[in-house]
Parts: structure tokens; C-alpha cells; sequence
């Protein structure tokens, strides 16, 4: 892929910059504050791309990790999304929560307490399960997409490459895939992405912040190539964490979310969440909760065509309060009223209230009128 242009800090009406943060494949991270509501948040910017085709495929990339992180963010364990827009410079942008820190830069060659890791473990679990039931394949689950809170929570960030399945099937999609927490299936280029795959990676990625290191890296760094890698990670034998007491019921989690075959693995990430609670019930750790955001509550999955990004006019027809309190009550001549062109409601008749009041309004005049004029003619007809 062709190197990335470094850019200068968008301007975004209503954020002041700070700092950089970081950079990644198509997009460079920026420390903002939002001037109201007043708080620290990250900027993610999409870079520039080497030519207009390049750059029109990353933004199309950058559009979809919006939408998909707009869609899940309710969930407690996914970042939290604020705005998407184009920035002055007319570079596309994302404000989202700022994470301070990343679990996988806190856990490499320093293991993580068994503890920690399980808390972990079953919150990420619960919000790709979530991801799941909404459609949505993650495809890029390592430590450092596993980030920290302000208040030290772990939350699933980069839904860059994240894949929508059409109707709960996974079509076809280009592989993307992060050695060496990416399932053998994915190296081989048989799927794109899957449950099962995901599974692996949620386990390969869980390993790393007990061990310390990935499942399958070696003390000698001379046989963690690329090649070599692949190599053992196609072969998917187990490797139990070294100097670590009492883990061998986490390492048979584990070994069972890292098994070669993909029908082996749990069925999903709720099972596998619910395995890591058993565990911390065995290890006499609290609990933590397998949160799992209702369908009901989730946005439908259905992709917007191209052209129709912003405001959409309504397509519901128009009611006015009235024809909703006569609904609500189970008015009888409800069905008898429609609206006119200017949506005032008719009677039977089809007279809008407006020239019923007029026509009422007259008559009354001059029903006054013919009584006053009785009583005038009594009044002047008495001696």
C-alpha cells in the first residue's frame, strides 16, 4: 500500500486541537477538546489517499466504520461515537470517546493480573456479540483495537475493516487479516470472516494480555517471521502459558477458542463469554456482566445507497393531533374525516373547520340580530 501523507490537524468547528495521538492504515488520531458539551474526545481523520480512486475507496471505508460504530456505540464495551462529519479542510472525520491507553500496550512482555484479563474477556465478548446479532463482523480483533477508558474500562475500538453481512450471511468480502491474531481459515484465504474466526482471535487476543506475548510467538525473535508464524499458526497447537499457576481451566478455555478446526470452537461469543464467567466463578473473582444489547434496540442493518448520505424527507403520512386524539379514544367518526390540500381535517361533507367556523360564526350574528330586533319591536310596542 502506498505510504500515507502526513497532514496537518483538521480545523472542526467546535473542537480545539491539543496533541496527535497515533496513526493507523488509512487514518491519523488527534487529541481534541469539544467546546460544548466541554470534554476531551479523539478525533480519527482519514489521510489522503495516493490518487482520486484510492482516495474514494478510503472514504467509502471511513464512511462504513461510521455507520457501524453510530449503530453499536450504545453498547457499554464499544467506543463511543459523537459526531461524523468533513472538517473545514474537507478531510472526513470521526469524534469519539478518548481511551487513554490500549490493553495491548500495557500487557506486551508485562502480563496482565488473570483477573483483569477475564473482566476483559467477557465485556468484549458481550459487544461482539452484539456486533453479531446486528450483522456486523468486526475482522480486526487484537490488543491494541482492546482500549482503556478514562475510568480504566476495557472497550472495542476500529471497526475500519468491519464486514455487514446481507441477511446473516457472510458474502463475499476482501480479506483482511492481523498475524498473529488471525484464525488459520483467514491465513488460508478460505473466509473473509466469520463467527468462528472471530472467536479465535477474541481468544488469541486474551492469551496475549496473560501471557504477555501473542499464542504462537517464540523467546527467539529469529523464528517470529512472518512465514513462521503462519507456519505454526496453521498448525494450532496449543501452547499452554508458561509460568503461570493455577491457569490450566483458563488454558482449556482458550485451547478450545484457539482449536484448529473451526466447528470446535464455541458457537459463539456468547458461549464464549458465558466460559469465562464460569472461570472467574471457579477462580473466585467477581463476576462480570455478559452485556448484550437487545435486537429489538438495535438499528436495522440494511446498507444506505450511494448518494443519500444527510437529511432524508419523511415518507410517513401526515396526521394531524386531532385524527391521533380521535384514534386514541376510538373515535366513530374517525373514518369519516380525511384532510384537505392544506391538511386541515374535513367533515363528511369535505368543509374544513376553518370555513365551518365562518358559517357558524354567521349564522350566530344573525340569529343576535333577529332577536334583537324582536325585542326592540316589544319594547316599542309597549303603552
Amino acid at each position: 500500500m502506498a505510504e500515507r501523507q502526513q497532514q496537518s490537524p483538521p480545523r472542526v468547528p467546535g473542537f480545539d486541537y491539543v496533541r496527535p495521538l497515533g496513526s493507523g492504515g488509512f487514518a491519523q488520531v488527534y487529541h481534541y477538546e469539544q467546546d460544548m458539551p466541554r470534554r476531551v474526545v479523539a478525533v480519527k481523520v482519514l489521510s489522503a489517499g495516493s490518487g482520486t480512486q484510492e482516495t474514494e475507496r478510503l472514504r467509502e471505508v471511513f464512511e462504513g466504520e461510521a455507520d457501524v460504530m453510530a449503530r453499536l456505540s450504545s453498547h457499554p464495551s464499544i467506543v463511543t461515537i459523537y459526531q461524523a462529519s468533513i472538517s473545514l479542510d474537507g478531510a472526513p472525520y470521526i469524534a469519539m470517546e478518548y481511551c487513554p491507553a490500549s490493553m495491548g500496550s500495557l500487557t506486551k512482555g508485562r502480563p496482565a493480573a488473570l483477573a483483569d484479563v477475564l473482566d476483559a474477556g467477557v465485556r468484549i465478548a458481550g459487544a461482539l456479540e452484539t456486533a453479531h446479532r446486528a450483522g456486523v463482523l468486526h475482522r480486526d480483533i487484537k490488543p491494541s483495537n482492546v482500549l482503556l477508558t478514562t475510568i480504566g474500562k476495557p472497550v472495542l475500538a476500529d471497526f475500519g475493516i468491519a464486514y455487514v453481512t446481507k441477511r446473516g450471511q457472510v458474502e463475499e468480502a476482501e480479506v483482511a487479516m492481523s498475524i498473529p491474531w488471525s484464525a488459520p481459515e483467514v491465513l488460508q484465504m478460505r473466509v473473509s470472516g466469520s463467527v468462528p474466526s472471530e472467536v479465535w482471535s477474541l481468544g488469541a487476543t486474551l492469551y496475549s494480555f496473560a501471557a504477555g506475548h501473542s499464542p504462537f510467538e517464540l523467546p527467539d525473535r529469529r523464528q517470529n517471521s512472518r512465514s513462521k508464524l503462519t507456519e505454526r499458526i496453521n498448525k494450532a497447537v496449543y501452547p499452554p502459558i508458561k509460568g503461570a499457576q493455577g491457569y490450566e481451566a483458563f488454558d482449556r478455555v482458550l485451547a478450545r477458542a484457539l482449536s484448529k478446526n473451526p466447528e470446535d470452537r464455541f458457537t459463539s461469543m456468547a458461549e464464549f463469554g458465558e466460559a469465562l464467567q464460569q472461570l472467574q466463578r471457579g477462580y473466585g473473582f467477581d463476576v462480570t456482566p455478559l452485556e448484550i444489547v437487545a435486537e429489538a434496540w438495535l438499528p436495522r442493518t440494511e446498507s444506505v445507497a450511494a448518494g443519500t448520505r444527510g437529511p432524508v424527507i419523511s415518507s410517513v403520512g401526515r396526521k394531524t393531533r386531532a385524527d391521533a386524539r380521535a384514534e386514541a379514544r376510538g373515535d366513530q367518526f374517525a373514518q369519516l374525516r380525511g384532510t384537505d390540500k392544506d391538511g386541515l381535517i374535513l367533515d363528511r361533507k369535505g368543509t374544513s373547520p376553518l370555513r365551518a367556523g365562518l358559517i357558524g360564526a354567521g349564522i350566530a350574528i344573525a340569529g343576535i340580530a333577529a332577536v334583537g330586533a324582536v325585542i326592540w319591536a316589544l319594547i316599542g310596542a309597549t303603552p
